[in-house]
């Protein structure tokens, strides 16, 4: 969770600061990625929040190229097509050298694909020089320095599971039939969803995304991005559950009572994820829902 006004506060003064006497202009891109059966206009009140308020700091990019049945393609097909889209547009404007995401639902899981996709690591430096994680040592996202990464309302851990879908009532027999149908109403992204995909016996592809795999480097792009920051909601969202969204086991969701701010009496919780290791999967039913838990609680978020 976290504060996206705090997050972009600190980036355009960053970016202002780095901006003057001699700056280029407009220089970091923003990408909008809306969700399942969604459209760019799903964002469209948020970029023109973001054009009224930075203007002169951001150029926003509502992503259109996986609208409506697109989104059932499955989330690596519609993480292909971001990619070229990202690349078609930085490439029309030359002056970006920075890139951020904001990204609701399954777009979420599109841009973390997209991103695998466009990382590049970091330039190699002597065995002897020092380890840190200043920018050139996180790599990049096709050349640009990666800024903020924020997902609202994710299905990080998938669909299956229990209570992961909130309007699925938390009974395990329907919840169980659902991952057998899925993919008859939401295509391939279902599969992916609830982790039925089996492509060539490869692991579950959001199993897959939890780390470095094959030729894709997903665990790293996101590590290459100053701020992560994942939104969830804690009631009344039918879609997508609060454990999911969060990147928690059950036993981790926090006890919260209603906001004392003022200026985001939305947010009713807030919590900054330490980097750790949890080998709890052992003698778990469904192994591939644990490891995606376990492995996501390394989120800095």
């Amino acid at each position: 969770m976290g504060d996206l006004g705090g997050a972009w506060r600190e980036a355009a003064a960053e970016e202002a600061e780095a901006a003057a006497p001699g700056g280029g202009g407009t220089d970091h891109l923003v990408v909008m990625v809306h969700g399942i059966v969604g459209s760019a206009a799903d964002w469209k009140f948020g970029a023109e929040q973001f054009e009224k308020l930075l203007s002169d700091k951001v150029i926003v990019h509502c992503s259109n190229r996986n609208m409506y049945k697109l989104t059932l393609d499955g989330v690596d097909v519609m993480g292909e097509r971001l990619a070229q889209e990202i690349i078609e547009e930085t490439n029309k404007r030359p002056q970006i050298k920075k890139i951020s995401f904001v990204s609701h639902s399954v777009g979420g899981l599109v841009a973390r694909y997209a991103i695998g996709r466009l990382y590049r690591p970091p330039r190699q430096t002597s065995q002897s020089a020092p380890q840190n994680m200043n920018d050139i040592d996180r790599g990049t996202i096709l050349g640009l320095e990666a800024v903020n990464f924020i997902t609202v309302a994710s299905p990080h851990l998938g669909s299956r599971g229990n209570k992961q879908v909130p309007f699925l009532f938390g009974f395990t027999a329907i919840e169980t039939f659902a991952s057998y149908i899925i993919h008859l109403i939401f295509g391939k992204t279902g599969k992916h969803l609830f982790l039925t995909d089996n492509d060539d016996g490869k692991p579950p592809l959001l199993l897959r995304m939890v780390d470095d795999w094959g030729g894709e480097q997903f665990m790293s792009a996101l590590q290459s991005f100053k701020r992560r920051v994942a939104y969830s909601n804690v009631g009344h969202d039918h879609i997508v559950g609060w454990r999911t969204s969060s990147i928690r086991r059950n036993s981790e969701l926090p006890k919260w009572s209603d906001s004392a701010s003022k200026i985001y009496p939305h947010i009713v919780y807030e919590e900054l994820s330490n980097a750790e290791t949890l080998n709890e999967c052992a003698d778990v039913v469904d192994v591939d829902s644990c490891i995606l838990e376990g492995l996501y609680y390394g989120f800095d978020l």
